[in-house]
């Protein structure tokens, strides 16, 4: 049976840690970055998961701009 709160394409991390265990820490635009790059390749294409990585980095690094 599928678990859609947490399914396969987010499974892999040490001792079952899910990616949101490690995101809800780091903030909305760093968690979509582990998100993206713990299932790149797993749910839709390896290089488009990538590019979301990207974007939501690219996010955070200006909202640190602004901010400095």
């Amino acid at each position: 049976m599928t678990n859609p709160i947490q399914p396969s394409h987010y499974q892999g991390f040490t001792d079952g840690a899910q990616p949101i265990d490690i995101a809800e820490h780091v903030g909305f635009n760093l968690g979509n970055v582990i998100k993206y790059v713990a299932r790149a390749g797993k749910k839709d294409d390896r290089l488009q998961d990538l590019r979301k990585a990207e974007y939501y980095l690219q996010r955070e690094i200006q909202r640190q701009e602004d901010t400095a």
